[in-house]
């Protein structure tokens, strides 16, 4: 197994095996709850697109178009990037298969998305060092720093962003959030270790640091850049136990309902959870 560049269209296709990859948001999903995992992954129900999903991917797509000009040195004025979204706007609704409750939500919803765009490119410094990758999909084996055993299924992730910073490179990853605060790290911990692992495995230098770029969706729009350092030791095995558990709950079958305060944001609270019995 060796460590590769992904397209799209490679990935989109093993989207169906759980045995097929790891991802970021396969682990975050089965931590925060193993039914809804199954509810997700294994029986193959998905949730609804919501607002909040499709502004976020709507940004994403936005800041991929930016900053992949970026990368051939071609910046793109705030103009010509909205006008951008703005065309792009049916596509990738349709693709999302967004319904929209009336056109002033559509309008409404059109407004915030180009209101955080612009907020964010006012914000980003004009010499902000040039893009190294922009939405670059990675594959790479899974093989423990410590014991050197290869877990036998590789790890997938798709990094928003790396920065040449003269420190040395900077992954950041977009998010789009409704509320103003400091990121609590050790919620994005399995994310941001993931990133570097997958980054150490393709580039010959490690991260100087890590970013969570955050566009907050308050009155008016913000943008918070919250920075954290490069991955250590203890991270790495602490991912690696996350992925042998996670691995051994795929094994066993074993998804148990995990209720929280997530549960109030969960799609699948009502219909196939109330029915659970384990």
């Amino acid at each position: 197994m060796s460590t590769d560049l992904l397209s799209r269209d490679q990935l989109a296709g093993r989207q169906g095996d759980v045995w097929a990859y790891i991802s970021p948001s396969r682990l975050g999903k089965w931590l925060s709850c193993p039914l809804a995992f199954r509810i997700q992954y294994l029986d193959g129900i998905r949730s609804p697109t919501t607002p909040a999903l499709f502004l976020g991917k709507l940004i994403h797509s936005t800041l991929e178009t930016y900053y992949r000009h970026r990368q051939l040195g071609v910046i793109l004025g705030p103009t010509d990037v909205l006008r951008r979204q703005s065309e792009s706007w049916s596509e990738i609704a349709e693709k999302e298969g967004m319904e929209f409750h009336s056109g002033d939500d559509e309008e409404a919803l059109k407004k915030q998305a180009m209101d955080l765009v612009a907020t964010y490119l006012a914000q980003i410094p004009a010499d902000e060092p040039r893009p190294l990758a922009v939405e670059a999909a990675v594959e790479a084996p899974l093989v423990d720093p410590e014991t050197g055993e290869d877990l036998g299924v590789p790890l997938v992730g798709i990094m928003d962003l790396v920065l040449g910073d003269n420190a040395g490179p900077i992954i950041a990853d977009f998010k789009t959030t409704s509320r103003s605060s400091e990121p609590l790290e050790i919620a994005h911990e399995i994310q941001l270790t993931s990133y570097s692992y997958l980054f150490r495995n393709v580039s010959p230098a490690s991260e100087a640091g890590l970013e969570i770029r955050s566009l907050v969706k308050t009155k008016i729009p913000k943008v918070e850049i919250h920075s954290y350092p490069p991955r250590t030791e203890v991270h790495f095995r602490r991912l690696f136990v996350v992925i042998r558990e996670y691995l051994d709950a795929l094994d066993r079958g074993r998804f148990h309902f995990r209720p929280g305060w997530g549960c109030g944001m969960c799609d699948f609270r009502n219909a196939h959870c109330r029915t659970w019995s384990g």
